[in-house]
């Protein structure tokens, strides 16, 4: 399975971009987020604007797109009053949605003269993969827990299971080329997630991207060291990084998962690491951040005014690269703009 990402990155000189914001450019759009579905609500009532802001990416330079099925669950369409069937076919949909939008760029590109517009559109044929995005439990319940990762002392890991394992067979099987495991916030859905992969037999590769609000740990306050471990344990997961974190830490997480480790047990039979000889991960590092806004999980919304703007975003982006950064690209609030600019600033790329 890692191969199919060693050989993809081969044609971008080793560093690949990964889209932005969804939900801020549906709303650009005029869709009407105010949902516990969030984006996933588009799949339902306008999935043509999906498949534009899919096109909007491709056309900014994105080589990897996700499907907007990160607040997507079986569970969640159910509540909403459709069958177990229908909620199935609406995940398939994210899928479909997202290849469709590729098929059309491909489309565009054969159509066109050359690779770059008058108007900065970039219609160059290259590679491009569909990730098909499974968000946390806390993005189902909609209520910011993925920002905390708490879901309270009752929860284990056969219920986080038994709660995504449907829904993963269903993503996977739909045609997407991996599975993107986003803002996953504790140890725990970590877990979850890999082992899934295994008992499922899951036949896609995965990534794990993780979230961090202190540049340390993950937002749960679980060790991203320990969180990175079971990623690199898991042979079906081909990257692991961080989204939906702000850019003034990256730099310092993507370090943090690249040093090398030993581990050792003390007098009290507990596991701890210190710097000498075990690396964290060997597998490419990803990460999309946010703007850096701040994100009001009683209002739901994001304060205004505390990101940064994207030449701000951007001037991070080739210090990323040489902290190990193999997949770069935006989250929250994010938008063609700075993936486009982000593809200008790595436009030196060349196959290797």
């Amino acid at each position: 399975m890692s191969s199919l990402l060693t050989d993809f990155l081969r044609n971008f000189g080793g560093v690949a971009v990964i889209d932005g914001g969804l939900a801020t450019e549906l709303e650009r759009h005029g869709a009407d987020l105010n949902d516990p579905l969030w984006s996933a609500k588009c799949l339902l009532t306008s999935p043509h604007l999906i498949r534009s802001v899919h096109l909007d990416y491709l056309e900014a330079g994105a080589d990897i797109i996700i499907t907007a099925s990160y607040q997507a669950t079986i569970q969640g369409f159910e509540a909403k009053g459709f069958s177990r069937s229908e909620s199935e076919d609406l995940l398939r949909k994210s899928v479909e949605v997202a290849c469709e939008a590729r098929d059309m760029y491909y489309d565009r590109c054969r159509k066109s003269s050359c690779d770059y517009t008058d108007d900065g559109r970039i219609l160059k044929h290259r590679p491009i993969l569909v990730a098909a995005s499974v968000g946390s439990y806390g993005a189902y319940l909609a209520d910011g827990s993925e920002y905390s990762g708490d879901y309270g002392n009752a929860m284990n890991l056969k219920f986080l299971k038994d709660f995504h394992r449907r829904r993963v067979q269903i993503l996977a099987e739909s045609g997407a080329d991996l599975l993107a495991f986003e803002t996953v916030p504790n140890k725990l859905e970590a877990q979850a997630f890999a082992q899934l992969l295994e008992e499922e037999d899951i036949k896609i590769p995965a990534w794990f991207a993780f979230n961090s609000k202190d540049g340390v740990n993950v937002v749960s306050g679980d060790s991203l060291l320990e969180c990175a471990a079971i990623s690199e344990s898991c042979e079906k997961v081909i990257a692991v990084g961080i989204n939906c974190t702000p850019p003034r830490f990256i730099s310092g997480l993507i370090l943090s998962i690249k040093k090398v480790y030993t581990l050792e047990v003390d007098e009290n039979g507990i596991w701890t690491m210190d710097i000498c000889n075990f690396q964290v991960t060997s597998k490419p590092i990803l990460i999309y951040p946010n703007s850096g806004e701040n994100y009001d999980a009683d209002r739901k919304e994001w304060v205004q005014n505390t990101g940064v703007p994207d030449e701000d975003f951007v001037s991070y982006v080739n210090k990323w690269c040489e902290a190990g950064a193999s997949l770069v690209g935006g989250c929250c609030r994010t938008t063609p703009s700075t993936i486009r600019a982000i593809y200008k600033t790595l436009s030196s790329r060349s196959p290797s």
